[in-house]
C-alpha cells in the first residue's frame, strides 16, 4: 500500500483546531500511559498552526483542565478571565443595558482566550507527547478500499488553471490509516462529502448556519477594562433576522469584537460585512473604537442547529469531530469546550478500538454513547429546538424559547427546519425593504471606523496562489446566469465577507460572475448560502488562506 509519496499511520486526524488537537493529545497520553508506540499523524491546510483559527472566544475551561495535566495548563494562554459581562439592546441610536442575563448567557468564571494562539500552545503539547503534526498540507480527498476509508489524499499542486499539469506538478501525499478523525471546522469538506455518501444526516435535521466576521483593534487608552465583556442584540438587525455583536477587552488596549448573523435571512441582498460596519457606527460601539486601530480581521461560519442538527458521526474507520461534528451549544455561544469534550470521546472510543484492532462502524458506535453521557449532550439537549424557534424572530422565537426553558427543552408548533439556502428568496418575491434602502446612509466607510471589503481582506493576510484551479466551482454556469443572477440578483456578491464574488456587466448590458477566488478567508458561506446549491468550496492550495495570528 505504501508508495514513495505515502505515509503510514496508525491515527490521522485532519484539521489541527482544538477538537483535533484535542483528539491527538487525548489519544497520545492513553498510548503513552500503556507504554504503546502508535504514530498519530495530524494535518492542517494552514500554513501554521492557527493560520485558519478563528472564534469569539469565551470559554468554560473546565473541558480543557480536564484534557490538560495541572502543569500543561498553568501555561495555557489565557488572555483574561471576564470581571464584567453585560447585554445591551440596540435601537437605531440609543441602548439599554439589560438588568439580568439572557438564559444560558452568564459568563461569570469563563476565560477570554485566542483560539489561534491557543491551537499553537496545544499543537506544543501534542508534539511534545510524539504526536506528528504537518502544516500546509491540504487534504483534498478520502481514500476507499472496499468502500471503506483507509486514508486521506493531499491536493495535487503545479496544475493550472485549465487543470493541465505544468513541470513543477507534484501529486499529492496519500496518508493510510487504520482510523481517520475529521476535525476540519465548520462544513469541512470532506465532511459533507462524507455525510452525502453515507445518508449520515438522514435522521437529522439540516444543519444551521450563522456568518461570524471578527476583528480585532488597539483602541485608547482607558477605553475598555480587560475582562469587560459586552454583548448586543437588536439593532442593525430587524425582523426575522437572527444575531448579534459581541465586544471583548483583552488587556493592553486591545479589543476583540465581532458580528454574527443567522444565514437562514430571507433578503437575497444582504451584506453581513456591511452590517458589521453599520453596527460600529452606533453610538455605543462607536465610543469604544473611536480613535484605535484595525489590526485583524477575518470571517467565519458558526454551526448552531444543535442536538437535532448533529449527524451520525461514525462509520467504519472514521470518527467526526468538533465544529465539523456541529458540536456548538446555542443560545450559550459557546463550542470550543464542547469540541474539546468531543476530542477527547474521540480518543477514549479510538483507544477501545486500537485494543481489539477492531475499527469497524459497530465498534466505533462507542463514541456516540460517549458524547450521549458527557457534557455535550447535556448541554445540547435541552436547547435542542432553540435556533428552530428563533428563526421565527426575536419575539415569537423568544415567547416559544421560554416555553422551552419550563419543558426541557421540548416545544409544540416548532418550525421545521431548512437548509439555509432555502430560505433565500428571489427578487420578485422579497416583500422587505432591500438591504441598501435599509441603510442608505450608512454604507459609506471611512476606512477609520468601517472598512469596505477588499481594505478588510487585506487586514486577514489572505494570499492564494493564482494559478492554480479556482476552488470554487460553479456547478452549471448557464444554470447560474440564468436563476442566480437573473431571479436572485447573484446574493453571494453580497453575503460574502470578502469580494470574491463580483458581478460583472459587459458594455453590452450582460450580467456574468467574476471569481476573485485569492481574497477567499475560508469561511465557506458561499457553499452554505448559495441558491440553489450553485457554488462547492473545495480545499485550495496547502498554506493559501487567511493568516491569522490572535483570531
Amino acid at each position: 500500500m505504501k508508495t514513495e509519496n505515502s505515509l503510514l499511520a496508525d491515527v490521522l486526524i485532519i484539521g489541527a483546531g482544538p477538537s483535533g488537537l484535542s483528539t491527538a493529545i487525548s489519544l497520545a497520553d492513553k498510548f503513552n500511559q500503556n507504554g504503546e508506540k502508535k504514530r498519530i499523524i495530524v494535518l492542517d491546510k494552514g500554513q501554521e498552526v492557527g493560520s485558519h483559527i478563528l472564534s469569539g472566544t469565551l470559554v468554560k475551561e473546565q473541558a480543557l483542565k480536564e484534557l490538560l495535566s495541572a502543569e500543561e495548563y498553568k501555561n495555557f494562554p489565557i488572555e483574561s478571565e471576564v470581571i464584567s459581562d453585560q447585554t445591551i439592546k440596540l435601537s437605531s441610536e440609543n441602548f439599554y443595558t439589560l438588568p439580568f442575563h439572557l438564559p444560558y448567557m452568564n459568563n461569570t468564571g469563563n476565560k477570554i482566550i485566542s483560539l489561534s494562539k491557543a491551537c499553537r500552545y496545544l499543537a506544543d503539547v501534542a508534539t511534545k507527547k510524539g504526536v506528528e503534526i504537518y502544516t500546509g498540507f491540504a487534504v483534498s480527498d478520502l481514500i476507499y478500499e472496499n468502500k471503506k476509508i483507509i486514508g486521506a489524499k493531499c491536493i495535487d499542486t503545479g496544475v493550472n488553471k485549465k487543470g493541465e499539469k505544468q513541470k513543477n506538478f507534484q501529486e499529492g501525499s496519500k496518508v493510510f490509516a487504520k482510523l481517520t478523525v475529521l476535525a476540519e471546522g465548520s462544513r469541512g469538506s470532506l465532511a459533507k462529502k462524507v455525510k452525502d455518501k453515507f445518508a449520515l444526516l438522514a435522521k437529522s435535521n439540516p444543519q444551521s448556519y450563522s456568518l461570524g466576521i471578527k476583528e480585532i483593534w488597539t483602541v485608547k487608552d482607558g477605553t475598555i477594562e480587560k475582562g469587560e465583556v459586552y454583548h448586543t442584540f437588536g439593532y442593525p438587525l430587524e425582523g426575522e433576522e437572527f444575531g448579534g455583536g459581541f465586544i471583548y477587552g483583552l488587556g493592553d488596549n486591545r479589543v476583540h469584537l465581532g458580528f454574527a448573523i443567522g444565514l437562514d435571512y430571507k433578503d437575497p441582498t444582504l451584506d453581513p460585512h456591511a452590517l458589521m460596519q453599520i453596527w460600529k457606527q452606533h453610538p455605543f460601539v462607536k465610543s469604544i473604537l473611536e480613535g484605535g486601530t484595525l489590526t485583524q480581521y477575518g470571517a467565519k461560519t458558526i454551526p448552531e442547529g444543535g442536538w437535532n442538527s448533529i449527524s451520525k458521526l461514525y462509520i467504519d474507520n472514521l470518527l467526526i469531530v468538533g465544529d465539523s461534528a456541529g458540536l456548538v451549544a446555542m443560545p450559550a455561544l459557546k463550542g470550543v469546550h464542547l469540541s474539546v469534550t468531543s476530542g477527547m470521546c474521540a480518543a477514549q472510543c479510538a483507544y477501545e478500538a486500537f485494543k481489539t484492532n477492531d475499527f469497524s462502524e459497530a465498534t466505533l458506535s462507542n463514541y456516540k454513547k460517549l458524547i450521549d453521557n458527557s457534557r455535550i449532550k447535556k448541554e445540547l439537549y435541552p436547547v435542542r429546538n432553540f435556533r428552530a424557534v428563533m428563526s421565527e424572530g426575536l419575539f415569537v422565537g423568544g415567547f416559544k424559547f421560554g416555553i422551552q426553558l419550563l419543558t426541557n427543552g421540548f416545544c409544540l408548533l416548532t418550525p421545521h427546519m431548512k437548509r439555509d439556502s432555502l430560505y433565500t428568496q428571489k427578487l420578485s418575491d422579497f416583500k422587505g425593504k432591500p438591504f441598501k434602502e435599509r441603510f442608505a446612509e450608512k454604507l459609506k466607510f471611512d476606512k477609520k471606523l468601517s472598512f469596505d471589503k477588499d481594505s478588510s481582506v487585506f487586514y486577514s493576510g489572505t494570499h492564494h496562489d493564482e494559478e492554480q484551479p479556482t476552488h470554487l466551482v460553479v456547478k452549471d454556469m448557464e444554470n447560474f446566469s440564468r436563476v442566480n443572477i437573473n431571479e436572485y440578483g447573484m446574493p453571494c456578491q453580497h453575503f460574502c465577507p470578502a469580494a470574491v464574488y463580483e458581478e460583472h456587466i459587459d458594455k453590452d448590458g450582460t450580467h456574468s460572475l467574476k471569481i476573485h477566488a485569492e481574497n477567499c478567508v475560508h469561511c465557506k458561506t458561499c457553499d452554505i448560502k448559495t441558491p440553489n446549491d450553485a457554488i462547492t468550496w473545495n480545499t485550495p492550495y496547502g498554506g493559501d488562506g487567511p493568516q491569522y495570528q490572535n483570531m
